[in-house]
């Protein structure tokens, strides 16, 4: 494949956009372009015009490879490859000789989800590629004679970096889906017979619809089930272990660093928590003046090591704001226990401000989520007039429950301060979320306070 980009006259510095979904072409392509040094872009196979547009304008590709079946949804003005086409000539190719030789050169710019506005580019080097690989085969123990189930999209770094790259690292057996589907997971599990899965929490809360016996024969044969890319909710974590007779392993990653915080493989999986930073990887809690703050007090996380990103493809300015003295800003709140662990309680752009006080909404849909009646829960901001901003909260029932917002409201009130109950319970079938189940907050209908 690094021949036949060679061939269509690719160069180091090059970008190239991939706009597809889960197939071997991708990760050929990968290997490809991180030989050349050429640039890979992937693109989410969820975009569609408009979101690719954006895209296509800001990294300036020399092409685009998808199949015949998404090329409808790409945008005039760049050269479109179709993968299968490149494969079929791959086949035949000679292998290139070509290697790449600086290890700090990009390797691919990966778009954030942008779940607050325009997505920004992350520059990842080769280094971080190898950095986070290193790092979770040996602190997850990933070896060759495990077998791995991967249903994420390799479109984003979880699947990408740890999926692909521990893969090849460990050199453990694959099998690879084109997505997640809750209806053919269970036949998945007890075919391929894995013993590591990655996945995020709506796989998991997923897999807690199966049969108690079917659960148990996939627990029998795993060693370890990772989750990460969204927060993991304590009751999923015990239900899950109930069920299957393992802790999930949470970690703690972005776009912009790959893994940087993990539960320890071997130790305590403290529920709720992201864990202890990996190898080579500083984490601290600082201040609004950027000051550490003594443990068990809430703060921005700073992160700093050798799997942070460049910076933010041709955002200048946006690269500057990210970092302080030398620290990745991460933008999430976050709180350290006396022993280590960090406990992120969301993103510093979901606190609310009522009245003088600080509401982080987690420990808010953490509660809701725990009462019987509620499958999933969101709280976000509202505008006040004498509260300045107040939190209102999106619920989804559970199936065969009903949702009654004074019960919710009474139960709050027994558990939380005042001023964290929320002034509205929205009902809604369903929440937006990304691609990998984060929520998109800013996709929710705006509440509307009544005179």
């Amino acid at each position: 494949m690094a021949s036949v980009l060679e061939g269509k006259g690719l160069l180091p510095g090059d970008r190239l956009c991939i706009y597809l979904p889960n197939c071997l072409e991708f990760i050929d392509l990968f290997l490809a372009a991180t030989r050349l040094g050429i640039i890979f872009v992937p693109v989410n196979i969820l975009y569609r015009d408009r979101e690719i547009r954006h895209i296509l304008t800001d990294a300036d590709p020399a092409a685009i490879v998808t199949t015949a079946e998404y090329a409808e949804h790409v945008p005039a003005g760049v050269p479109i490859w179709i993968a299968g086409e490149l494969g079929e000539t791959a086949a035949t190719a000679p292998p290139s000789a070509t290697r790449v030789s600086d290890p700090d050169a990009p390797a691919a710019v990966v778009y954030t989800s942008g779940t607050t506005g325009a997505s920004k580019g992350a520059i990842l080097s080769h280094n971080v590629f190898g950095v986070n690989a290193v790092n979770i085969v040996s602190c997850w123990r990933i070896k060759s004679e495990d077998r791995l189930l991967l249903t994420l999209p390799l479109f984003h770094v979880h699947g990408l970096a740890n999926g692909i790259c521990g893969w090849l690292l460990s050199g453990c057996r694959l099998m690879l889906t084109e997505r997640f589907d809750h209806t053919q997971a269970a036949g998945w599990f007890l075919d391929f017979q894995p013993t590591v899965f990655f996945g995020v929490p709506t796989m998991y809360v997923r897999l807690l619809e199966l049969e108690a016996s079917t659960a148990g024969e996939i627990g029998e044969r795993m060693r370890l089930f990772v989750s990460g890319s969204a927060p993991l909710p304590a009751q999923v974590l015990e239900e899950f272990r109930r069920l299957y007779g393992h802790t999930i392993l949470e970690r703690y990653g972005m776009s912009e660093t790959l893994m940087n915080i993990s539960n320890p493989y071997a130790g305590e999986r403290r529920p709720g928590a992201v864990g202890l930073p990996l190898p080579g990887v500083s984490a601290r809690v600082v201040d609004a003046e950027c000051r550490p703050v003594p443990d068990n007090t809430t703060g921005e996380l700073f992160l700093r090591g050798s799997n942070v990103f460049s910076g933010y493809w041709r955002r200048p300015d946006a690269t500057e704001a990210a970092f302080h003295e030398g620290w990745f800003r991460t933008g999430d709140i976050a709180v350290r226990s006396p022993d280590g662990y960090f406990t992120l309680q969301g993103r510093r752009s979901d606190l609310i401000i009522s009245g003088g006080f600080n509401i982080y909404p987690r420990e808010i849909e953490e509660f809701l989520a725990e009462l019987p009646e509620v499958a999933e829960a969101a709280v976000a901001s509202a505008p006040d007039k004498r509260r300045g901003e107040v939190p209102v909260a999106y619920v989804v029932a559970a199936p065969g429950a009903s949702i009654d917002a004074a019960a919710l409201e009474a139960a709050c009130r027994a558990h939380m301060a005042s001023f964290k109950i929320p002034r509205a319970f929205v009902v809604m079938e369903k929440l937006p979320r990304t691609a990998l189940g984060k929520i998109q907050k800013h996709l929710l209908p705006r509440w509307q306070q009544p005179e």
